[in-house]
């Protein structure tokens, strides 16, 4: 059960990431096999942190223009969400903390794998890995804002987490990464 044989794929687009087309035999409960095509997009694997700070009782995220989002009825295309980046060489690690530095602006040092997910596994390859850092006023080094040549335009936001908690809660943080990070921190105490 649950076999697979016959791979082909057919490369439909490469112009940002890979998107293939797939055609393959899967075997089923019965044992028959049965011939299926799907399209999986490879964007690469990614990591995602909540930068918080316990003292403060806030937390660090970005607000960013998101054309999927403007595409599917999110009215001004903006998301609010926790810093995050494909991976660079494979390093989960020390690609989140490139990011956060790059998008926030704060140089941390110490971060936690909390746990990995697949974000969207009936089109997209991704796996994300989730992290938490702390962060403290001292460890900003620049305004952040994303990589000039990536054009992301990204604000900070430094909000209190009882806020930020409530504007998941009301729709306006609507970001699957940022929302199981925010429940990750409840679920776990980081703020008592």
């Amino acid at each position: 059960m649950g076999k697979v044989r016959n791979i082909r794929k057919e490369l439909l687009s490469d112009n940002w990431y890979s998107l293939n087309k797939v055609t393959f035999e899967y075997q089923r409960k019965d044992g028959q096999w049965e011939t299926q095509i799907r399209e999986a997009y490879d964007r690469g694997n990614g990591a995602v942190i909540l930068l918080y700070n316990t003292k403060k009782q806030t937390v660090v995220l970005t607000r960013q223009f998101r054309m999927p989002t403007y595409l599917n009825g999110n009215t001004d295309g903006m998301m609010i969400e926790a810093c995050a980046g494909i991976l660079e060489k494979g390093n989960a690690e020390e690609t989140i903390k490139m990011e956060v530095e790059e998008e926030t602006g704060y140089q941390i040092d110490k971060v936690q794998k909390v746990f990995e997910s697949y974000m969207s596994p009936g089109s997209v390859t991704e796996i994300l890995h989730f992290f938490i850092g702390e962060y403290e006023d001292h460890m900003k080094v620049s305004e952040g804002g994303g990589a000039e040549d990536e054009t992301e335009n990204i604000e900070v936001l430094e909000l209190p987490f009882t806020q930020a908690w409530q504007m998941m809660v009301t729709g306006e943080i609507r970001d699957a990464k940022t929302i199981m990070l925010l429940q990750y921190a409840k679920l776990n105490g980081l703020f008592s």
